[in-house]
């Protein structure tokens, strides 16, 4: 393959079958592979054929890295979070550089190590000759003949065992995908690739075969106290549970002043502040110790709720044990408390979903737009926060109108809930969600069309579509 200096001709990254003329295929047959020239050899079967790519896991071709991430982001698509891994990248053009670099930025890489670095494989054979190798190499080439295996064969000769390789091709040639994985690669992606599809081939090739299951996550956090934040949380968390029938897990994270035991009238003795506090210990039997249940679909870990302790926790501790919950449940309902601090930025960059809950105040306008933005600048792969304007219509309160808080926050609200003191007070009171309160009243159809929305599944709502439509801020 030619290393001289050319200008690239265009390309079109949106051409999931272009390619670049340098990128040109010395030839169609595939050499006989050195019994020695396998990556991760004595890990892998070679018995079987491998499965081809799967249709759906090439993102659309529309798709190029410029565009939104929420043009393709599969809300209901679970991904684990990377674990401690070193990554290194060998790419070929700068659109693919930017891409991995894009994807090192994800939340869910935000345990691994990535560098990236141009050349292609014969950069990557020099570096490794006096480097170790990392966990996980990442490989851009465009050659697909006799050139590719040969510069494959010496990059495996100088790999550390155990290292995984990923190539990223430019056809989408099946012969070529079973010859790669034949020689121990273990995973070859064609463009055009997105920051989320490299995510989620990693995460695949990491997943702990013994618990490949994993809940999806949804944060609640106040724009300022008083809006109304867990109380929402809590009765969502009921909606999914018992009228989407999905088994749910509430973890009340306000350890001081948490009112879920409150709001579902439990009294634990033990919670989520034991688990937190030895985060090393957590498996499956102590989270099911520690574990209110509350329902046969809902389950709870209630806060300490006292002020015997100051809590001050490594934001480690938050994602171990979170992360071991959601091992355990299909949905995860984080009630966080209006505070600012290293765990609660990192629990909310962490988060499948988040779910900002805010009254139309000045006050509440700027918190919930810092917030928001944060959010959407740090998780770009992902779907925007949802806003909740609660409380709205209070007497006599001077208030910004909907259409003014959407217009400065620059997104609509998902969910716009009227001021209800009496229904929100007797439930509190009687330690009852508002739907055994009033069951038709505008704040439960409001959330039990937000508890479909999250959880994908339906609920049977008796009312018209022009009110659901109102509820959520689009009519």
């Amino acid at each position: 393959m030619s290393q001289e200096n050319q200008p690239n001709p265009p390309f079109d990254p949106a051409d999931a079958f272009a390619v670049p003329s340098e990128w040109a295929a010395e030839t169609d047959a595939y050499p006989p592979r050195p019994p020695a020239a396998v990556f991760g050899a004595g890990q892998m079967s070679q018995g079987n054929p491998p499965t081809p790519p799967r249709a759906e896991i090439a993102p659309p071709s529309y798709l190029t890295p410029s565009s939104p991430a929420e043009s393709y982001v599969d809300p209901d698509e679970m991904l684990a979070p990377v674990p401690r891994i070193s990554i290194s990248a060998f790419c070929e053009r700068p659109e693919t550089a930017q891409i991995i670099e894009n994807t090192g930025s994800d939340r869910r890489m935000s345990r691994a190590h990535i560098t990236v670095a141009m050349g292609g494989l014969p950069a990557a054979i020099e570096h490794f000759h006096d480097e170790g190798t990392p966990n996980l190499i990442l490989i851009e080439s465009g050659m697909r003949g006799r050139g590719l295996f040969d510069q494959l064969d010496e990059l495996a000769s100088v790999c550390d065992v155990g290292t995984k390789v990923v190539v990223i091709g430019a056809t989408n040639d099946i012969g070529l995908y079973r010859e790669l994985i034949r020689r121990g690669i273990s995973e070859y992606l064609v463009p055009p690739l997105a920051p989320l599809q490299v995510v989620r081939t990693i995460a695949g090739l990491y997943a702990d075969p013994d618990k490949p299951f994993i809940g999806k996550v949804t944060a609640f956090i106040g724009a300022k106290g008083g809006v109304g934040s867990s109380t929402l949380a809590h009765n969502l968390a009921w909606q999914i549970s018992e009228n989407c029938r999905v088994s749910t897990t509430i973890v009340d994270l306000d350890l001081s002043f948490g009112t879920a035991g409150l709001d579902f009238n439990q009294d634990a003795t033990q919670g989520i502040g034991d688990a937190l506090s030895q985060p090393d210990r957590v498996d499956d039997v102590l989270l099911e110790r520690l574990m209110t249940r509350c329902t046969e679909r809902l389950s709870l870990f209630a806060a300490p709720a006292t002020l015997d302790r100051e809590w001050e926790l490594e934001p480690d501790a938050y994602e171990t044990v979170i992360s071991q919950i959601r091992s355990t449940v299909p949905h995860v309902i984080l009630d966080l408390p209006h505070t600012w601090s290293s765990w609660v930025k990192n629990t909310l960059l962490l988060a499948d979903e988040v779910v900002i809950v805010a009254s139309p105040d000045l006050a509440c306008l700027r918190n919930a737009k810092n917030m928001y933005d944060l959010l959407r600048s740090r998780r770009s792969n992902d779907l925007p926060p949802k806003i909740i304007v609660n409380q709205v219509g209070v007497p006599k309160r001077p208030e910004i109108s909907v259409k003014d808080f959407a217009e400065a926050l620059g997104a609509e609200p998902t969910l716009v809930l009227p001021f209800e003191p009496e229904l929100f007070g007797k439930a509190t009171n009687n330690g009852q969600m508002i739907s055994e309160i009033n069951a038709t009243a505008k704040a439960t159809l409001g959330i039990q069309a937000l508890a479909s929305e999250l959880s994908g599944k339906e609920v049977d709502i008796s009312t018209k579509t022009s009110l659901i439509s109102k509820l959520l801020g689009r009519g």
